[in-house]
């Protein structure tokens, strides 16, 4: 019987078949399930705190995580789970998958606050909105200096969140030593990745080693691999599944990264809920661009140098035609084509990687269906990987 404090969200279980997803549609919709009432639950803390903190700040938090989003991480979650065998307690895999979706939260409000970013999962950015706010009520002071400060805040309370939960589901496991050791990592990684994007980007570096790092930690790792190894650890795999589900998850990682890029670049806002030619305005360094900037160089096209170079212009606030000559520019030196076979070679080798750690055929099966979707190509098992 639950004790006198249990919440509703302790309470909940995902559905499915004697309790269990059967899919990863199914576990995400757990997951969706499970953070409603887990916000909820944290929602009435705040209002226990103060009636204004609960509407303006911790409830566009709880709206934030709610308005859509891929739920990758969460689906990886549950891949790594299955390929390490499941267990008893799929309710272990939906917090972890959970807490993620929270962090992540925290990552995209502090992400669009450093890139400026008015738009987010097709709704003003949390930063955005903070401003509109500010200039309807009329308050005091700045709205844009007022509404990155808040939106700061908010990502912090999404963190305390992610963190409050992922503690609570490591205490109450068996292998909770494990799942700290892995979020501990994925937390130091992620604010490596972004401290160094933001290096990159002030020193108008054009290194291809550099944007692969940068995509590794940013990206790869926090995406892909961390939240495999998370699933595997919550029910004790062993060293050699769990390296494999780590090569795999590295490598789509860096393929959805890639294909990130390509989206920042040539993306249609439409779809992908953010306006298209961010990263080329303030000139962000990616694989895409170091790989442009070297091709151009080797063949001394000095048109493509000049529009995609840190040198000579202003790529913190580009023109669209500048835009629009760097995006020409991607495509004239193949630099775009050349990405566009990479993510195949690594969708290829993450779908190999993955066989080697999962017995189960289902499990590969919505692996390999999994890193179509966040990848955007469907993977060649007999393809050799890059």
């Amino acid at each position: 019987m639950l004790g006198p404090r249990a919440t509703r969200s302790e309470t909940v279980g995902p559905p499915g078949v004697g309790g269990a997803p059967s899919t990863v549609g199914d576990a995400t919709a757990a997951v969706d399930a499970f953070l409603a009432s887990y916000l909820d639950d944290r929602l009435q803390e705040a209002r226990q705190v103060d009636a204004v903190f609960a509407e303006e700040v911790a409830g566009r938090v709880a709206a934030f995580v709610q308005r859509g989003g891929k739920r990758l991480r969460t689906a990886f979650v549950w891949c790594g789970w299955l390929a390490a065998g499941g267990g008893d307690d799929p309710g272990t895999p939906v917090r972890i998958g959970a807490a993620l979706e929270l962090l992540q939260a925290c990552a995209l409000v502090h992400d669009d606050v450093m890139d400026g970013s008015p738009v987010r999962r097709g709704a003003p950015a949390v930063h955005t909105d903070f401003a509109r706010a500010h200039r309807e009520a009329g308050l005091r002071g700045s709205a844009a200096s007022y509404s990155a400060t808040a939106a700061v805040l908010a990502g912090d309370l999404a963190l305390a969140w992610a963190d409050d939960l992922l503690t609570e589901t490591a205490l109450a496991s068996p292998h909770g030593d494990r799942l700290h050791r892995e979020w501990r990592a994925m937390r130091s990684e992620m604010v490596a990745g972004q401290y160094l994007d933001l290096r990159a980007q002030a020193t108008g570096s054009s290194d291809g080693d550099e944007a692969r790092t940068i995509a590794t930690l940013k990206s790869a790792l926090y995406t892909v691999e961390r939240p495999l190894a998370l699933g595997a650890v919550s029910v004790a795999a062993g060293a050699r599944a769990t390296d494999a589900l780590r090569s795999a998850g590295r490598c789509a990682g860096l393929a959805f990264q890639l294909r990130d890029d390509l989206l920042g670049a040539f993306g249609d806002p439409a779809l992908t809920g953010k306006p298209a030619g961010e990263d080329l305005r303030g000139r962000k360094l990616t694989y895409l661009l170091a790989v442009a900037v070297r091709r151009a160089t080797e063949s001394g096209d000095a048109e493509a140098l000049a529009a995609l170079g840190p040198d000579h212009t202003d790529h913190t606030d580009h023109t669209e035609d500048g835009v629009d000559r760097m995006r020409a520019a991607l495509e004239a030196t193949g630099a775009r084509a050349v990405v566009e076979d990479e993510i195949a070679a690594l969708a290829a080798s993450s779908v190999r990687h993955f066989a080697a750690a999962a017995t189960d055929a289902s499990a590969r099966r919505e692996f390999a269906s999994l890193v179509e979707r966040a990848v955007g190509t469907a993977p060649a098992p007999d393809r050799e990987g890059a």
